[in-house]
């Protein structure tokens, strides 16, 4: 299936609607882990009541795809986990950038997981990402351990594309996000004991204020159930590595968004600017770099 101009406007709000969500994550006054809670309980039940309106199925046909769902929303919960986490230790333009490091992941990934060759020209640009980086951490930069969960978060999300993009050719993407966001809430869940014991000395914070509900229907709603379900459609036009490639624009939309709503906070050293820069010339970059790579290599001879 060829990819249309729609499509790729389409990938262009999902990337603007990904990239807010380090700023809602920022509103919300829950803790990180509370947060992940409600934001995939309103998602799947948003995603449920969707297809039970439109009257889609919600069967599964095997049992391996089944678990292979709740596995890859066990993922998908790590991965939300570790992107909102570094956003609340250090800030959302650090949790945007480590996870930009998404496509360089998903270059190394997706061949090896569909059998293909790896790509030089997508290694290539991938390791631009890593040296974007660098640069990042050249420096004395403060958000170290921030910047590790966000890179964290780039790598869950090459994996779960990944194994979205071969579910998709057989189970539709609402019934997909149903299952996962299912699967993240349980896993959320069944992390709170763990979370109690080792990672904070407070009580689970499960009463959210009126504003947060406001946020967190958002999270839920907007950028997970409409959102993530139409990624993984265009999964079936487009590649994962060009998916996730374009996401690195998020921390474009994010610091901006974040400069305007928190202010001076977000005001980083010129060494995270000039890192962020080389990263999203990569982005610009790899559209061009890739025609004239794929019109070398059928030019070639054999």
């Amino acid at each position: 299936m060829k990819a249309s101009t729609l499509d790729y406007l389409k990938l262009h709000l999902i990337v603007f609607l990904f990239g807010f969500t380090a700023i809602l994550g920022k509103l919300v006054s829950l803790p990180s882990v509370e947060m992940v809670f409600y934001r995939t309980l309103l998602a799947a039940m948003g995603m449920a009541s969707l297809i039970y309106f439109r009257k889609k199925s919600f069967a599964i046909s095997t049992s391996k795809d089944f678990w292979k769902l709740m596995g890859t929303g066990l993922i998908v919960a790590v991965h939300w986990l570790t992107f909102f986490g570094s956003g609340r230790i250090s800030n959302p333009s650090v949790s945007l950038v480590g996870f930009a490091t998404c496509s360089f992941w998903a270059a190394l990934i997706e061949p090896l997981a569909k059998g293909k060759k790896i790509s030089p020209l997508e290694v290539g640009l991938g390791i631009t990402v890593l040296i974007g980086l660098s640069v990042i951490f050249s420096i004395d930069f403060s958000h170290k351990l921030g910047l590790a969960l966000g890179i964290a978060s780039g790598l869950t999300a090459a994996i779960f594309s990944v194994i979205n993009s071969k579910i998709v050719t057989r189970i539709s993407a609402y019934t997909i996000t149903l299952y996962e966001m299912i699967a993240a809430c349980l896993g959320i869940v069944a992390f709170f004991p763990f979370y109690q014991a080792y990672f904070t000395d407070q009580p689970l914070q499960l009463v959210p204020s009126w504003t947060d509900w406001i946020y967190l229907a958002m999270l839920g709603w907007l950028c997970s159930v409409y959102a993530y379900s139409q990624m993984i459609n265009l999964m079936l036009k487009l590649s994962v590595f060009f998916i996730q490639l374009a996401l690195n624009l998020e921390p474009v939309y994010g610091i901006i968004l974040a400069l305007l709503i928190f202010g001076k906070q977000e005001v980083m050293g010129w060494n995270f600017y000039v890192g962020t820069g080389i990263i999203l010339a990569a982005v610009a970059l790899y559209p061009v770099l890739k025609r004239k790579y794929e019109r070398h290599f059928n030019t070639s001879p054999q």
